[in-house]
């Protein structure tokens, strides 16, 4: 049986085994077409897999002799690949390692155990397939390839990676308590890349858990790991599931049998840390039966693995018994991690002496019941006037806190909106602001306060696209600060750094840069080297950077302001702001997962200050979504917009320039997701907005231009689709003063025009010059440079060019598959001129390889 009929068995055995058993033969029999024999053996595979015969599912008696003691085959080549010797062997699989001679590589092959023996376990091992297929971090073992053998076993390779288990690296090593924290925290990244990818692992434990000899850490052996939307499972199939954990290192709702979630691998992640902290398990389950190791593990608790107060908390939070105690994710955990690192206050706290009560009652329920009806009598009078007070005392705090709130409500509407402001047309905020000017101009007698309103009000008009408006309520507070404060003074510095932001908005970025710098200057001239005031001012240069294209410079800078946001251990808007920003230039340098990572971070951030319906969770929902486009992930990445949309439609209206934002991330995914007429119209609403709002020539309309012309491309509506892109590429010229990453991607766009007319050597010629300009501006590693690299290949592949075609499309294609989705369309692309290119030059065993892969 070759691979691909096998492949097409196990699709259709599924598709089948989830209908109706009267429906089955007659789904069967359309989808076959006539192959009576494919019919019938599918057919068998649903008889022989509604016997229960799956190797868990039986007797292990009846099967142990002739599976698990049997010896492992004795192969000498598996596919492409060649056996060098056995690695190890498990239940379920045997694991090789072996060698490709073409690329010259070694990797851990691992082959199904016995695949005959029920299509239920080939499912497992094709799901454990297909979650390495879907997850890419460099601490997790990556997939490289899969197949069947010529009888139907199937296989797969992945990277090997030689190591030690995390625990026996530590011990040999004598790690310190730092190093351990900063490996263990690379595995708590790896397990919150797989969440982010809805996959729970199951079995975190240090022997999955290999580091190399260069430190670098590796998660391995996703066999039980599940998609956290298949969980709604009965209560006999997720016992048989869970046979397969291992009881040290379980939570106690896998060891009872019940729903597992992203808390079970918190759980875990305490326990192996637990081992790493105390040099020994928490529980000892050695010579124990099953129910005694479940009594143990559901209702004793630990002891304290170090004797280091906050390492003691951070581990036992992870390791509380109840889920809803636990850490409520990995990212609340690796926060934890860094506050320790950095000598912060942890967010987790001890038990505290109620609970710790609590569950001393629920333990000696009759005891104290007695002890208590003994003191009820005395304490009655006590309580009640201790209640008395305490309710005087908490109305008094009430009153407070709301005048507070009243107030910062009141200074955020005055500050743009940012923090409680609602909706612009409900609140006719227009007609507030000129009020307020007008009042604002008769505080003459009241300069400094003059000033302070002359300054919230322009970062209000700015807001509001008002940016002429804006500009001259900047000016004027800036010169009533000069006035008052002097020339160089924190007052003015304030003022220089709005002024360089409102630059931004108008398109004269070196100002803006200029403006900002000197705002920075001067800021440290005048306030302490670790004041919010420096973290606000180098958040806004590192924004102004970002947006000129200096994505790395950024970076370097705005680690600055994240380290004294975090200092005081609490979350603020300050520090998810510079955290944002940080997110932000790690995502236009092409750091994709650490991108990711801090934008959740935010969104935790921002969800805590100001709840779920909050344009400032809106703006979040639109940074994850673009990484997922940038990834290849569309489907993902519309449902991020989508949600953000309806978020900034409530708050904003449709008419502001945010919406616009959100309009266009919308339209990008339709586009990619090939759904052309669907993201016409947001495209063009985004358009109309942001023309009005920035004028013709700025970022905004350019970016809202390049994918009204992408679709038009898909449309075959060439001129139409030229003219987008030759009038984007103008205005990233003139914004950009010729210098910018984003030229790059408007001269590639302008290429694809050219290649869809055939005219080929015009568009290598734009292809050279845009990856010219990327070679100026971003790193030689970012995904851009391959798509571009790819579309050059392409080029040249058409006019015949053979050789020069494979060095492109060779590159392009290793820097996308090292960092996109593997379903990505460019990858797809490559594969394909890779064979026509190999197929060229009569090197046919390139040629079906890269056949072979898109096969697959």
């Amino acid at each position: 049986m070759d691979g691909a009929r096998w492949q097409r068995m196990q699709v259709l055995f599924h598709q089948a085994a989830d209908l109706p058993p009267a429906d089955q033969q007659s789904f069967l029999g359309g989808e076959c077409a006539g192959d009576q024999s494919l019919m019938a053996d599918i057919l068998a595979m649903i008889a022989e897999d509604g016997k229960g015969g799956s190797l868990l599912d039986s007797d292990m008696a009846q099967v142990a002799n002739q599976v698990l003691s049997a010896e492992a085959p004795a192969w000498r080549d598996i596919g492409r690949y060649r056996i060098l010797r056995l690695l190890g062997e498990g239940g379920m699989g045997v694991v090789y390692l072996a060698s490709r001679d073409d690329l010259g590589h070694q990797v851990a092959i691992k082959v199904l155990r016995d695949a005959w023996l029920s299509p239920a376990r080939r499912e497992r091992f094709a799901t454990e397939q297909r979650t390495l297929a879907q997850l890419n971090h460099p601490s997790i073992a990556r997939l490289y390839d899969a197949d069947t053998l010529p009888d139907g076993t199937p296989y797969f390779a992945m990277e090997y990676v030689e190591g030690l288990p995390l625990t026996e690296y530590c011990r040999r090593r004598n790690a310190s308590v730092q190093e351990k924290l900063r490996l263990f925290r690379e595995v708590c990244e790896a397990v919150r890349h797989a969440h982010l990818h809805a996959v729970i692992h199951r079995d975190l434990k240090p022997s999955n858990i290999l580091v190399r000899a260069d430190g670098g850490v590796r998660l391995l052996d996703f066999g039980i790991a599940k998609q956290l939307d298949r969980f709604e499972t009965a209560a006999d199939q997720t016992r048989t599931a869970l046979r397969l954990m291992t009881p040290a290192y379980a939570a106690p709702e896998q060891i009872r049998g019940e729903r597992v979630g992203i808390y079970t691998d918190v759980y875990a992640l305490g326990v192996v840390l637990y081992e790493l902290l105390g040099g020994r398990l928490p529980f000892d389950l050695s010579n124990r039966t099953p129910g005694e190791a479940e009594v143990m593990i559901a209702e004793r608790e630990p002891e304290k693995p170090c004797g280091v107060p906050d390492l003691d908390v951070l581990c036992l939070t992870a390791m509380q018994k109840a889920p809803e105690r636990r850490y409520a994710s990995v990212e609340a955990l690796i926060r934890d991690i860094d506050h320790y690192l950095h000598g912060e206050a942890l967010e987790a706290q001890p038990d505290s002496l109620r609970y710790r009560a609590g569950k001393f009652v629920r333990r000696h329920r009759r005891a104290v019941v007695a002890a208590t009806l003994a003191f009820t009598t005395l304490a009655a009078m006590v309580v009640f006037f201790t209640v008395r007070l305490a309710m005087a005392r908490n109305a008094a705090v009430a009153e407070a806190t709301r005048t507070q709130r009243i107030q910062r409500f009141m200074l955020n509407l005055f500050q743009g909106g940012d923090a409680e402001a609602g909706p612009a047309d409900s609140l006719r905020v227009i007609d507030l602001l000129d009020r307020g000017v007008l009042d604002a101009q008769s505080l003459k007698n009241e300069p400094a306060v003059q000033a302070d309103l002359y300054q919230t009000l322009g970062g209000v008009y700015q807001k509001l696209g008002k940016f002429d408006r804006a500009d001259t309520l900047l000016q004027s507070g800036l010169e009533q600060r000069r006035k008052l404060f002097g020339t160089d003074s924190a007052e003015a510095a304030d003022s220089l750094i709005s002024l360089g932001l409102l630059r931004l908005n108008q398109e004269r970025l070196p100002d803006a840069e200029r403006l900002v710098r000197e705002g920075v200057a001067m800021t440290r001239r005048h306030t302490p080297a670790n004041s919010l005031a420096v973290a606000k001012a180098t958040v806004a240069l590192g924004h102004v950077l970002e947006e000129r294209g200096a994505s790395e410079e950024a970076i370097k800078i705005l680690q600055e302001p994240v380290r004294i946001n975090s200092a005081d251990g609490n979350i603020s808007p300050d520090l998810a702001s510079s955290v944002n920003e940080l997110a932000s230039a790690q995502f236009y340098a092409g750091h994709y997962t650490i991108a990711d990572s801090l934008f959740h971070r935010v969104l935790d951030m921002h969800r805590q200050l100001y709840g779920d319906r909050h344009p400032s969770v809106a703006d979040d929902l639109i940074n994850l979504g673009a990484v997922q486009q940038d990834l290849g992930y569309y489907a993902e990445a519309e449902k991020f917009q989508r949600h953000a949309l309806q978020i900034n439609l409530a708050y904003y209206g449709p008419n502001h320039p945010q919406t616009a934002h959100n309009l266009i991330g919308l339209g990008r995914a339709l586009v990619m997701e090939k759904r052309l007429d669907e993201a016409v119209d947001p495209l063009q609403r985004a358009l109309a907005i942001q023309e009005r709002v920035y004028g013709p020539v700025s970022r905004q309309v350019a970016s809202a231009l390049n994918e009204l012309a992408s679709t038009a491309l898909a449309r075959d509506q060439l001129e139409e689709a030229k003219a987008g892109f030759s009038r984007m590429l103008a205005i990233y010229r003139t914004v950009f003063h010729n210098h910018h990453y984003l030229i790059g991607i408007a001269l590639s766009n302008l290429a694809s025009v050219s290649m869809q007319r055939k005219d080929y050597a015009r568009a290598e010629q734009l292809y050279r010059e845009a990856l010219a300009m990327y070679g100026q501006t971003i790193s030689p590693d970012h995904m851009t440079v391959g798509i571009v690299e790819i579309k050059l290949g392409r080029a040249l592949l058409r006019q015949q060019r053979y050789g020069e075609a494979e060095g492109y499309t060779l590159t392009g294609y290793a820097n996308l598959k090292k960092q996109a989705n593997p379903a990505v369309s460019w990858l797809h692309n490559a594969r394909t001129d890779l064979v026509a290119i190999y197929e060229a030059l009569h090197e046919e065993d390139q040629a079906k390889r890269f056949q072979a892969e898109l096969i697959k």
